[in-house]
């Protein structure tokens, strides 16, 4: 007889180091979606979150609300110009790779991470997606296949499965 199958108390959960990954958001407008980005860096270990743009910042009722109080253990911090946070951290050797369906995107199942790479994912605007600007300096952009009528996903829910790729490479 196997042993029954019970949810774990989240007592019982213990945090790890976080993993060589930021995530860059411009121009994400919705708070409700930056309170979804503090959330899953927080559950997949980012190392810090960059909101650019038009992004709104914490303290904000609707971040905090999605992000059940995430942005308290979250490293981050704002910018009006993500140029100028890509070139600081291309200059210390970040991988930059944006999240979007471009003439020049590999799917994501393609990405190839090398070991110690260290990596900024970019997202960008809900409706507008990564600007051209930031497509141009990213070493490198990918994008979900989609398989239904809809030829994007909300914003949040996309870096969610990107990153989840990208951390589970970089925690081989």
């Amino acid at each position: 007889m196997t042993p029954a199958n019970h949810q774990l108390d989240h007592s019982s959960h213990r945090a790890t180091a976080p993993l060589p990954l930021h995530l860059l958001a411009h121009d994400v407008d919705i708070a409700l979606n930056v309170g979804a980005l503090f959330r899953l860096a927080d559950a997949l270990g980012v190392e810090h979150l960059h909101l650019t743009g038009s992004s709104p910042l914490p303290p904000d009722p609707k971040i905090r609300k999605t992000s059940r109080s995430a942005e308290r253990h979250v490293a981050w911090s704002s910018a009006a110009d993500p140029l100028g946070v890509v070139a600081t951290l291309k200059s210390e050797g970040w991988r930059i790779l944006s999240l979007e369906l471009s003439t020049g995107s590999i799917p994501l199942h393609e990405l190839a991470l090398a070991p110690g790479d260290r990596v900024c994912l970019i997202v960008g605007a809900e409706n507008a997606g990564v600007c051209q600007a930031l497509l141009d300096v990213s070493d490198l952009t990918v994008h979900i296949p989609m398989r239904g009528q809809n030829s994007s996903m909300n914003v949040a829910s996309a870096c969610a499965i990107a990153t989840y790729e990208i951390a589970r490479q970089l925690a081989r």
